[in-house]
């Protein structure tokens, strides 16, 4: 499958990564948030770089959109990494707590370093960071049960760094959502296309439709699209298919139906379907 080049790299992502990397100096535990039908792809590749010995929680988001069994593979297999994954559904306010929990846990060692210098305890300092649009916003608005900072289903609506208290135990810091400069893997880019965990003016519509088709038939999901269209994807290329579905439904309009087609498997009405599964 030919992969269509997907760059962005906004000016303001730029400059919040610079703020982000001055903040993270006062920062205790990170929170990584992920999407969950794409975990390795919204890996962010510096990450591990920045945090040297800070604490770290990783949060799998829109764990809804993902089976069951797609989610005990993933949760094997980090385990194996000496890793423990936090599944949430920030939208519906699922795995909210544990999330929590986890990140006050992470910075109690801070406090006690702080105590073994006969210092008073503070509150642990968390930063919730990740891709674009993963849910880092809805995560933080169920963590302090009230909405203090923007959330919408599109990349990029949080655009500055702001601290907000949750507790007496835990402040969290907001962070818009941080790319890597270059996005090196083609195959990762077409997937945070697809996810829409990355600006729209990165890509074109049709060609990461197409991508979409080919993708499901590589999973040997495709079914769904005929469940869904009543229209048969395994003759057919991703474009073809794309082409065929315009012609039956939007009067041959191929971006028209692009745009439903991303969208339908972006609001979960094609499924629950990860489009990754952990490495053998």
């Amino acid at each position: 499958m030919t992969t269509p080049s997907i760059q962005w790299y906004p000016g303001h992502i730029a400059k919040a990564e610079k703020a982000l990397m001055e903040q993270l100096k006062r920062v205790d535990v990170v929170l990584e948030v992920r999407d969950a039908r794409i975990p390795l792809s919204t890996e962010h590749p510096q990450v591990r770089q920045w945090l040297g010995t800070k604490g770290r929680v990783l949060v799998l988001n829109r764990i809804d959109m993902i089976s069951t069994q797609a989610r005990q593979r993933w949760i094997e297999w980090f385990r194996s990494q000496g890793e423990e994954p936090y599944f949430t559904d920030a939208q519906h306010g699922k795995g909210i707590e544990t999330v929590l929990q986890a990140a006050q846990k992470a910075g109690e060692q801070m406090n006690q370093r702080r105590r073994d210098r006969g210092m008073l305890p503070r509150p642990v300092r968390a930063v919730v960071i990740g891709f674009p649009n993963v849910g880092k916003s809805a995560l933080i608005n169920r963590l302090l049960n009230r909405r203090v900072v923007d959330s919408a289903r599109r990349a990029g609506v949080t655009k500055q760094l702001r601290w907000v208290r949750i507790s007496e135990e835990i402040e969290l810091l907001d962070a818009p959502g941080v790319l890597p400069s270059r996005l090196t893997d083609q195959e990762a880019a077409l997937k945070l296309a697809i996810c829409d965990d990355i600006g729209e003016a990165a890509y074109d519509n049709q060609r990461v439709a197409a991508a979409l088709v080919e993708m499901l038939k590589d999973l040997a999901i495709e079914s769904v699209l005929q469940t869904r269209y009543s229209l048969d994807a395994q003759p057919l290329t991703g474009e073809s298919y794309l082409h065929e579905l315009a012609a039956q439904r939007h009067r041959g309009d191929v971006e028209r139906t692009a745009r439903q087609l991303l969208n339908d498997f972006r609001t979960g009405v094609l499924g629950a379907i990860a489009l990754e599964y952990p490495p053998l």
